[in-house]
């Protein structure tokens, strides 16, 4: 008798094939990133191996994914789209548009979107709502609170690293967001998930908020 796949799995393979679908880009299967709550730091896996370490912000009010909530989800997403090729560092987006502001870091009084866009789609039923949350990776101009909770849901950087970032992975990216601490996770076999050995050290060292 044929065994038909699960629900989960037909959601998650029509998931990512959406994502494929609605891209011309080269897709990138090549890197990871994880994303640690608790160190509130992101690396960079190409390839199995750690290469680039960046601090960030995650949500102030949270970890989910309720419609509504200003939460960060937890696990495995995918970049979806990437916005703001070629946009000068401090340029401001509204609803993922470039409205010709550019601001410096930390401007008085202002918390808008600056710099890039990675927009991520959920890919396990916890994170289901991500892309219709409008759930980015992106710049922002308070990098002052860059490195504890900050967010209003989104993944914050600086503009100098989201701009590294942008560059160095593409559409289709693996982006996994943890509780825990970044050290203790193992790399990545290409072809075999996330392996049991220890990686010897990292290198390198919705409404998303008022602006959507």
């Amino acid at each position: 008798m044929l065994k038909l796949p699960s629900r989960a799995a037909l959601l998650l393979f029509t998931g990512f094939s959406g994502l494929l679908l609605s891209s011309c880009a080269k897709i990138d299967m090549g890197n990871k990133v994880l994303v640690s709550v608790r160190d509130q730091r992101m690396m960079i896996l190409k390839e199995g191996l750690p290469v680039k370490s960046y601090p960030v912000s995650t949500s102030k009010f949270g970890l989910g994914d309720r419609p509504g909530s200003m939460y960060t989800p937890l696990g495995t997403m995918r970049i979806a789209r990437k916005i703001g090729e070629g946009a000068p560092s401090g340029a401001v987006f509204k609803s993922r548009r470039r409205t010709g502001e550019i601001l410096r870091p930390n401007s008085p009084g202002r918390d808008p979107i600056v710099s890039r866009i990675i927009w991520l789609k959920g890919m396990e039923h916890k994170n289901r709502n991500a892309y219709r949350r409008y759930i980015y990776i992106h710049g922002t101009p308070e990098e002052r609170t860059i490195g504890r909770p900050a967010s209003y849901g989104c993944i914050r950087m600086r503009s100098r690293d989201i701009i590294d970032l942008y560059r160095r992975v593409g559409v289709g990216a693996e982006v996994k967001v943890i509780r825990g601490p970044l050290y203790r996770m193992p790399p990545v076999v290409p072809g075999d998930g996330y392996a049991e050995r220890q990686p010897d050290r990292v290198l390198g060292g919705f409404r998303a908020g008022p602006s959507i």
